[in-house]
């Protein structure tokens, strides 16, 4: 890799690495991606194990600095590239998206991840799966309300221009789509259209739908096999044990462990 060359560590369904890579487009900054070997085992090596500790996506490379978590490589890309700017200009507003950003990380995410957890990779079955996942869909119509109210009447969440806020909030609301949960909303519901036609946005979006719906789709059936083996272990952290425990049950946990098909983070695990 030469001094200039930008490399995003990324998997097309991370909703983290997506909003990397829509910054760079955003910003007209050249970059390739590279998927980490063994991502998801919690055994990950080579040089994205040495500049991810968490051994979690994104992580971008620029001039021999790795910067990981993806708050971060915003604020380095901000720094970095400074023209077209992300984020607003005034103080209040910087704040706003900001904090927008904290909850789609924090919350959402969670509740995406953990329907996820029900329905593709089969914690739970039955009536007790749906009664899981209609919960997580109310769950999701009550952030989009907050949304739509931090929208407001504005074409963007950043205000008159496409930037941070959008970026986001973006693949979190098309990641709930996928579980049936949608805005009603009429101005947030423009808002996604829009959004998810732009220049910048459209190839990060389409390269997930390959990879969660396309040709190159991985068997479901294999990955749970490998989850049934231990080989594949999902990681349960922090705002995402918290909402599996308070919506799907502390059994669900304890289950995981036992099978050893669930990980918590572990700083520099040991590499294969």
């Amino acid at each position: 890799m030469n001094a200039e060359e930008v490399v995003v560590y990324d998997h097309p369904l991370s909703p983290y690495a997506q909003k990397v890579k829509i910054a760079l487009n955003e910003k007209s900054v050249p970059y390739r991606t590279e998927q980490p070997a063994a991502l998801g085992s919690g055994a990950t090596d080579g040089a994205f194990a040495k500049g991810s500790p968490r051994g979690e996506v994104p992580l971008l490379v620029h001039e021999d600095l790795a910067v990981f978590d993806s708050t971060i490589i915003l604020e380095y890309i901000e720094d970095c590239w400074p023209t077209p700017p992300l984020l607003p200009s005034h103080p209040q507003d910087r704040a706003r998206v900001r904090m927008i950003e904290e909850a789609m990380d924090t919350h959402m995410e969670a509740i995406n991840w953990g329907l996820s957890e029900v329905q593709h990779f089969g914690r739970l079955e039955g009536s007790e799966a749906e009664r899981v996942l209609e919960q997580g869909r109310q769950q999701l119509s009550a952030w989009f309300e907050w949304l739509a109210s931090q929208l407001g009447d504005q074409p963007w969440f950043n205000g008159p221009s496409f930037g941070w806020g959008d970026l986001s909030v973006l693949p979190f609301v098309n990641g709930a789509m996928g579980f049936g949960a949608e805005p009603e909303d009429e101005s947030l519901r423009s808002w996604l259209a829009r959004a998810n036609e732009r220049s910048t946005v459209r190839p990060v979006v389409e390269a997930a739908a390959a990879v969660a719906f396309g040709s190159s789709a991985v068997s479901l059936d294999l990955v749970r096999a490998a989850l049934e083996q231990g080989t594949f272990k999902r990681e349960y952290r922090d705002h995402r044990l918290e909402w599996m425990v308070k919506t799907a049950g502390l059994s669900v946990v304890a289950d995981g462990l036992q099978r050893d098909n669930v990980r918590f983070n572990d700083p520099f695990p040991v590499r294969r």
